[in-house]
């Protein structure tokens, strides 16, 4: 049996996305194998990861600043935004170094089983946003999911009557797959033939 503080350590190391019990076994005993002041080190990066981030009130995009440098940045298209479902979807993106156009990170999407309702979203802030009559396209990219067609569903009931020209990103992305774990030629392929809704 192990110690309890060993054992809490693997359980809360356990609860991170995408770690399994013996990945989370791994990551406790290699922080156990290394030196007391990297170990220290590693935890004051925790716990000072939070301070001074928070949500672009443009895009909700993560920033320390009130407005992100994506939305601060004059040379982008100010006349298109990407509709991502969150930031790990807008990296993505960002990393084909293809889009030039502004975000709009929802934060989820609509799910009733989980209880995630278009509320709990960043929609009323994307509605605010394409009132003001200066973006001509919204790109919508939204995993090939049910909930992701929900949200879209959603979102045209909204934005049609705005008559702003709305288009997906192509299916490059597998249907049930997510844009964060697809290459950057996968992405840059569905950015580039992305067609009207």
């Amino acid at each position: 049996m192990l110690p309890e503080s060993i054992q809490k350590t693997i359980e809360e190391f356990n609860k991170l996305p995408g770690i399994g019990s013996k990945s989370a076994q791994r990551l406790v005993f290699y922080l156990l194998r290394k030196r007391d002041e990297d170990v220290e080190r590693f935890g004051e990066i925790i716990q000072n990861l939070k301070k001074g981030i928070h949500y672009c009130k443009q895009c909700a995009n993560l920033c320390t600043n009130d407005v992100c440098a994506i939305c601060q940045n004059d040379a982008r298209n100010q006349e298109v935004i990407c509709v991502v479902e969150d930031i790990m979807d807008l990296i993505a993106i960002e990393n084909t170094g293809e889009y030039k156009g502004l975000y709009h990170v929802l934060h989820g999407v609509i799910s009733p089983i989980e209880g995630v309702g278009p509320d709990d979203l960043k929609i009323t802030e994307l509605m605010e946003r394409l009132k003001a009559g200066t973006v001509h396209e919204i790109i919508v990219a939204l995993n090939s999911s049910m909930e992701g067609e929900a949200t879209l569903s959603y979102l045209m009931r909204y934005i049609k009557p705005l008559q702003i020209k709305v288009t997906r990103i192509a299916r490059g992305i597998p249907v049930g797959g997510d844009i964060e774990y697809a290459d950057s030629q996968t992405v840059r392929r569905a950015l580039e033939g992305r067609m009207e809704y």
